[in-house]
């Protein structure tokens, strides 16, 4: 079974890594020859979500609700695509379960390590304006990863530093980092979709709904249920407005023969 489960894992890096690389390659046919510097077509959008840490519920172990705060920035490509980076950072309790063998966010009172976890995406949007004011809707997804900085929890006991790993902060901490840095449990795949509405002339108000799939599940030997791993999101985004439609240039008037320059042609008549 372990060189099975390594033999899928090999197989599912190197597809990956073939995929990365043709996505890549794919988006830069998307990029326009005439456009602008970056700097000038990048979107950049605030954001603010809930998050969702799918649990089974069972020996008293919730699904986790934490709040997170984000930055996205799109460039936009040939209609209606779009290349999307995005960034969230959220803060979390974690204890771990020595019987299941894997760490799971809890409540302060039961808690070993604080986690701070940056979620990063490269995602290809599909951007599909209604109408135009300013409305649209949009589809998405990417690879992401979830990059944690596990440290010992804050205002322990010195008791909870004792013992063995069913009371050991100090060692569960290990073992919650041990368990998130192998077996690429920090690749979790994540697709969305939105829309914006215009707030004023200066903003769009965007509503993002966001899941992210544990693939890691196909090759690690995680005994934990189908549901624990996976994650949802719930988001409001702020965007700054950008005027994409060209401006319009007043056309010369049209002299009428006999006419003195710059008068109108409904006096000349």
């Amino acid at each position: 079974m372990t060189f099975l489960r390594y033999n899928v894992y090999m197989r599912i890096s190197h597809r990956g890594a073939n995929f990365t690389l043709t996505l890549m390659l794919f988006l830069l046919t998307l990029i326009p020859l005439n456009a602008d510097s970056l700097l000038n077509n990048i979107h950049l959008a605030g954001v603010g979500s809930l998050f969702v840490f799918a649990a089974d519920g069972s020996e008293g172990n919730p699904s986790a609700i934490l709040p997170s705060a984000g930055i996205f920035a799109a460039l936009p490509l040939r209609e209606p695509f779009r290349v999307e980076g995005s960034l969230d950072v959220y803060f979390a309790n974690y204890e771990f379960n020595v019987d299941r063998g894997y760490p799971m966010a809890c409540g302060p009172e039961n808690r070993s390590a604080f986690v701070i976890g940056f979620v990063t995406a490269v995602q290809l949007t599909c951007h599909f304006p209604i109408g135009d004011n300013g409305i649209a809707l949009r589809v998405f997804g990417g690879p992401a990863a979830d990059l944690r900085v596990i440290i010992l929890a804050f205002g322990l006991h010195p008791n909870d530093l004792e013992g063995d790993i069913d009371k050991n902060a100090r060692l569960q901490t290990d073992a919650i980092s041990n368990y998130f840095w192998s077996g690429a449990r920090w690749f979790m795949p994540v697709f969305g979709a939105g829309m914006d509405f215009p707030l004023n002339d200066k903003l769009l108000l965007g509503f993002d709904l966001r899941a992210w799939f544990p693939v890691y599940k196909l090759w690690t030997n995680d005994n934990t249920p189908a549901i624990d791993g996976w994650r949802f999101g719930a988001g409001l985004r702020i965007t700054p407005r950008k005027d994409t439609q060209p401006r319009r240039t007043s056309s010369p008037a049209r002299e009428v023969p006999g006419q003195e320059p710059g008068t109108p042609e409904s006096e000349a008549e």
